[in-house]
This record gives C-alpha cells, structure tokens and sequence, in this order.
C-alpha cells in the first residue's frame, strides 16, 4: 500500500535518496482540497552532477551489455507489479493531480500497457545486413548496419500525465539499453518515486534511472546542457520546449509540446457519436491535455442541431472530488491556472462571444465551458487553453474549414468527422499535423502509435517504438572476406 499519510521524497540517486537538512523542500497540494499533500526536497546542482555521472557509469558497466532478453524481463516484471498495484497508483494519481478516479484507473492501465510493449520491442531491435556488392569494389565484404544504444537520456515530464507520460520516455530508454535521468513535475513527483521502487523491485540496476526532485527554473539548463547526456526529451509548454532545444544544441532532442487541436464536423456525420466524442475529448482530466478537443467546427446545416445535442451532456457532467465514483471532471492543477482560464473566457465574451454553458470557477473547479459566436484572433481560439472550455464555430465550405483549421503555428492531432471516406482523405492530407483521426476525437491517443506536433507544437515522436529509434544510434559494421 502507498502511505498518503507520509507522502515525502527527496533526488533519487543510485538508489540514494537525498534528502539531508539544509536543502531547499517545496510543499505538494492536492487540487482539489489545496491542502499539503507531501513535500519534497529538490535537488542541488551536485545532485545533478552526480545524476548523470553515476546514469553514465552504469551504462558502461550495466545497461550497455545488458542482454535484450534481461530488459525485456525487467520492464514486463514492473508492469505486472504496477497492474498489481493499480487502485493505489489511481487513488495517488488522483490526490496528487486531481484526475477523477475512473480516469486515474484508465492512466494506470495505460501505464502497464506502455511497459508490455517496451519489453516486446526490446526483443525487436533489428539492425539489417547491406549488400555491399550494390557498390562497385564491394564484392566479397559483408555490411551489418546494428542499432546501438546511446546512453544517459533526459527525461523532463509534465503534471498532467504523471505516470503515463514519465513511462513513455523511461520504459523505451529502458528497452534500448540506456540510462535515465528524470525531472519529473513539481506538481505530481509522487508517482515517480512510486515507480521507481517497482523499477528496482524488478531488478533494475541502481543508478539506470536516477530522479531528479525539483522546480524546472533549477535543474533543466544543468541537466540539459551536461555534456554526458546525448539525448533529452521533454513534453511540456512551448516556450519551455523551445528553450531547451536550444539549450540542447547538438543532442538529439524530442518535444512534445502545446497544441489548439481542432475538430471538423460535417453535415453527413454521425452526430450522437461526434457529440460523445467532444464532450470526452474537451473535458478529459479538465481539458489539461495537449490534444484535449479545443476549436470545434460544425458544418452551418447542422451547427444549432449539434448545439441542441452538446450543450446538456456538457452541463450534465459532474464536477467535484476526483476520489468520488460520480465525478466526471475534477479540478484544474492549481487555482492560478483556473483563473487564468477564467480570465479568457471573460476577455472572449467581453470581445463578442456567447457564453452557451458553465464558466463559473469555484477555487480550482472551473465548469465545463462551451462559447459560441468566435472570432479566429481571440485567445480561447488561437491559444492554448489547456482548461475545460471548448470553442464552436460554424462554417459552410471545406475549403473554408481547412484554411481555418491551418491557420495556426500549432500542429499536434486533429479529428475530422463524416462518413464520406473521400472527404475524410482529402481532410487527413490537407490539414497541417502531426496526425489526423477520422471519426474519432482529436483527444484519441494510443501507446504503440507514432504521436508527436509539427510547427510550433514540437519535433519528433512518441509511442514506443518509434520513440525508441531516436533513443539509439546506427552503426555500421563491414567484414571483408578472405
């Protein structure tokens, strides 16, 4: 059982905590009682230091020569011991983030599924043989090009995922025979350490993931910039994410960033199913996810009928106590995010928009918010929300909608609804991001799927698999024969 009573946690470091007298700690809130929830003792820049060097020394001694059939074992052995302990990692995922239960329990699922698939794909990683004899003078050599893994790779992870997010970078670093430093959130560092202890009991070796406890302001740019780290993926803000590519210079950087993601409905869909679909993909964990359904097209034949079916499952949808069955949304991280949320919503209606449903805040509970009568420059249209508030807006040509829909520096996922097979084709192609679901809310995310932005909303990808791949490097190796 996880002791919520004496929730505490210091730097992690082969398998070290570090959490001595003198060093700065910082209270953990629940969201939703906004009492202390924990604390934890952030790491110093020695700490740092010390991360990556021992991370880069059990890589030379450990990960680096660890059989594939060895991390294969370890990662499956940690998802049975996370499937094991499921309803204690929901019910911290809901103390510390404020996620409703029932989606907690969904992020844990989710979490053992990203494990069982980076320990199929540690036993995958093919290299391929080159016929050398293709270029003139390679007759009797033989060419193997072998992936190889790189070494210490940052981790920096955000609160709204906590457990999911930190395995989509650790366990595919894991399953490529590297070493792991993580910075987890501030807001939701519980969840890491938790793991962690899953992680050893399942043999990994101490100091393969060392965690690094702390405000981003204070440990990114060391971490980032340490020249024993050769990869560093983040996901988080765009401002952020930008500035540690740069910090990163010549490393192989992965961001997955912010995004506006719209939605397209069209005279022809299925209504009752897009309807459901939005309401899920706008208001999931409080809209606080990257993909969470934000500008909502609607062809103008069916706009006031698609409103008509919205508007009372939006108001329907049961605020309050993330640890009660019923609730169907909980509360935003902190009261200052809601507010700010809050803040858009009245600079919206104040420039001309139509509040349909909610936008009352109570502390860190912001009511499910639908606004009509849009125009493209206002914030909740053209910005990153990231709260429960979706925008709806009318149009009337497919043309007009994908200019629309473009019409941003964002790029994460889309989803386009019809049922007209070579519409949703011409859609897919033309809108401008890193994936387009057909039928299916923007919000749809699977853990063994290529998931990454373009534009401003980041480089590189997710899913196992392919997060894999720019988790190693490709070298080749040539025999000559005699």
């Amino acid at each position: 059982m996880i002791n919520l009573e004496t929730l505490s946690s210091g730097s992690i470091i082969s398998g070290k905590e570090r959490t001595e007298s003198g060093r700065k700690t910082l209270n953990v809130y629940n969201p939703f009682t906004n009492k202390i929830l924990g604390e934890i003792t952030c790491a110093n820049l020695e700490d740092i230091n010390d991360a990556v060097d021992n991370a880069y020394e059990v890589f030379q001694k450990h990960m680096k020569t660890m059989p594939a059939h060895e991390r294969s074992s370890i990662l499956r052995k940690t998802a049975d011991l996370l499937e094991e302990k499921a309803e204690d990692f929901a019910v911290l995922l809901s103390q510390e983030a404020g996620k409703p239960i029932r989606e907690s329990r969904g992020e844990v699922a989710r979490a053992v599924q990203v494990l069982r698939f980076a320990s199929e794909a540690a036993k995958s990683t093919y290299g391929e043989q080159i016929p050398m004899d293709s270029a003139i003078g390679g007759e009797n050599q033989i060419g193997i090009a072998k992936r190889v893994p790189i070494g210490v790779v940052a981790a920096i992870t955000p609160f709204n995922f906590p457990l999911n997010l930190v395995l989509h970078k650790v366990a595919p670093a894991i399953a490529a025979g590297n070493t792991v430093v993580l910075k987890p959130a501030e807001k939701t560092p519980f969840s890491s350490m938790q793991l962690y202890k899953l992680f050893q009991e399942a043999g990994l070796p101490e100091g393969a993931l060392n965690i690094l406890m702390g405000p981003g302001q204070d440990i990114v740019e060391p971490l980032v910039t340490n020249p024993r780290v050769k990869k560093v993926t983040f996901t988080g803000s765009g401002a952020v994410g930008w500035k540690i590519s740069e910090m990163a210079k010549r490393k192989k950087v992965t961001l997955e960033l912010g995004s506006n993601a719209p939605n397209v409905i069209f005279e022809d869909a299925d209504l009752d199913i897009a309807v459901s679909a939005i309401v899920m993909g706008g208001f999931t964990f409080a809209g606080q996810a990257c993909v969470s359904a934000q500008r909502i097209y609607v062809h103008e034949t069916i706009y006031d009928k698609f409103l008509e079916k919205l508007l009372p499952k939006v108001s329907s949808l049961k605020t309050g106590d993330p640890l009660d069955e019923a609730t169907d949304m909980g509360p935003m991280i902190t009261e200052e995010a809601a507010k700010k949320a809050e803040s858009w919503i009245n600079e919206a209606i104040e420039q001309g928009a139509d509040l349909l449903t909610g936008g009352t805040r109570t502390g860190t509970l912001l009511e499910p918010t639908v606004l009509g009568k849009l125009t493209p420059e206002m914030k909740v249209v053209c910005v990153e929300v990231f709260a429960p508030l979706i925008s709806v807006m009318p149009f009337s040509e497919e043309s007009e909608v994908i200019k629309e829909v473009n019409n941003t520096e964002l790029g994460l996922q889309a989803g386009v609804f019809t049922t007209d097979i070579n519409r949703a084709m011409r859609l897919a192609e033309s809108i401008e991001s890193g994936g387009v679901w057909i039928n299916e809310v923007s919000l749809r995310r699977y853990d063994h799927i290529p998931y990454g932005g373009i534009k401003d909303s980041g480089i590189g990808k997710e899913g196992v698999k392919y997060a894999m791949e720019d988790m190693m490097d490709t070298k080749f190796i040539g025999i000559k024969l005699y």
